[in-house]
């Protein structure tokens, strides 16, 4: 009984220090918790590709019911879709900071892995040419170079360079689908614009994809994919953001042809930004938003354009810094914290919120899912922008359903109008 007196209270006296010392612990700051999934995501890819060892030693995983397109894809898959989420955080310049370390050596590998993916003596030379779908992931390769031009697209050797080109253009020859798939040629042909000069391009394949894309808008921020309207995230996916990488692209190579790719642009945005008042209010008070639609396993790329206006700094007048990242980070703590988005080999299981293999549709595999970096596109801003250094604040519907005020929703039309220069 004595003994057990004594126990108790040391265990009394040992409870408030320990108490202490945990609150003497620096609490994480949210953009160290974004930077540290995002490299979580990236290491074992970048690291791997960077010695043509990614085809060697990935752990894969393919869709219950996936078709019968060669299963290389997903190489090429997880490169090109990471890439394009991570590749504004790789812009920022060096420091001795422990994210700028983790940074400098993902923007290593991702050189090293670039030139191998175009590499045919390499183990990683990418699958490109072998099925319609490498239009679609040369397309997020194009994206990220587009994305950090001056770290990712710059910095590379002639010759790898050159062997992009070649590779893109080959692609033409893939009839796409009468849907966002247009929008795969229009990056890629408006990266060849801008890397060529205008001199290698098709310019048929942008313009096309920008006339389909407009007749496809059916208000408030949203598409169809294709003439009929699906109640899906693929505004998110592709159309907000490989639309107004497409017109950046044009401008930038200062294409003139018969569309006025500035105001294309400009109504774009305005489109992007009430779609991200859209996303952001899809966002309940726990970190959840709806899942609709398939492609689901995309995870947080249902939330790119939210991420794209927060890069762009563009975030409409209806949505602060600080609730933003308050919401996004909520959503990432809530699908990544505690549920088995990872194998045991690092790379990612096929999900919405963990291992649910009957979510897959017939497409995918587990370098699809490498879409979810899209929304790390923040990561861009340095660490004092106010998106991170503002105080965290409620976002709509914590708002709503918090008894407090909150802005009423209301549609936007398009005031821009477009017509032919000739």
């Amino acid at each position: 009984m004595k003994r057990t007196l004594i126990l108790l209270a040391a265990i009394t006296l040992l409870l408030p220090l320990q108490a202490a010392k945990k609150a003497k612990q620096p609490q994480q700051t949210d953009r160290e918790y974004w930077c540290s999934l995002a490299y979580k995501m990236a290491q074992p890819v970048l690291e791997n590709m960077a010695k043509g060892e990614l085809q060697k030693n990935m752990k894969t995983e393919f869709s219950p019911s996936f078709d019968n397109r060669d299963r290389s894809v997903v190489y090429m898959e997880t490169f090109g879709r990471l890439m394009a989420g991570i590749a504004p955080w790789l812009t920022l310049p060096d420091d001795n900071t422990a994210e700028g370390q983790q940074r400098r050596q993902l923007r290593q590998w991702a050189l090293a892995a670039y030139k191998n993916a175009v590499d045919r003596e390499s183990p990683d030379y990418l699958c490109w040419g072998r099925a319609g779908q490498n239009l679609v992931d040369a397309a997020y390769i194009a994206e990220s170079f587009l994305r950090a031009w001056d770290a990712l697209w710059q910095p590379l050797d002639v010759t790898t360079q050159q062997r992009y080109i070649k590779e893109f253009q080959k692609l033409r020859r893939i009839d796409p689908p009468y849907t966002n798939w247009f929008l795969f040629s229009s990056v890629i042909e408006s990266f060849i614009a801008k890397a060529t000069d205008r001199k290698e391009y098709d310019e048929f394949r942008v313009n096309t994809a920008c006339r389909k894309v407009e007749e496809w808008y059916v208000g408030d921020g949203w598409y169809a994919d294709g003439p009929v309207f699906a109640f899906d995230y693929y505004s998110s996916y592709v159309f907000h953001a490989m639309y107004l990488e497409t017109l950046q692209a044009m401008i930038d190579a200062k294409v003139n042809s018969r569309l006025d790719y500035q105001k294309y642009y400009n109504r774009a945005l305005k489109r992007a930004q009430k779609y991200a008042i859209i996303l952001e209010r899809f966002i309940s008070p726990e970190g959840t938003f709806p899942v609709i639609g398939r492609s689901t396993p995309y995870r947080l790329a249902a939330m790119q354009p939210l991420a794209l206006m927060a890069w762009y700094q563009k975030l409409p007048a209806e949505l602060s810094n600080g609730q933003v990242r308050a919401a996004l980070t909520q959503v990432m703590h809530r699908m990544f914290d505690q549920q088995q988005n990872f194998n045991d080999g690092g790379y990612l299981t096929i999900g919405f919120c963990g291992h649910q293999p009957e979510t897959a549709d017939w497409y995918t595999n587990n370098g699809s899912l490498y879409m979810t970096s899209l929304s790390f596109m923040p990561l861009g801003l340095p660490a004092a922008h106010p998106f991170w250094t503002d105080e965290p604040q409620p976002w709509t519907q914590v708002k709503a359903w918090g008894g407090q005020p909150f802005p009423k929703d209301h549609r936007w039309a398009d005031d821009i109008i477009t017509r032919d220069k000739w």
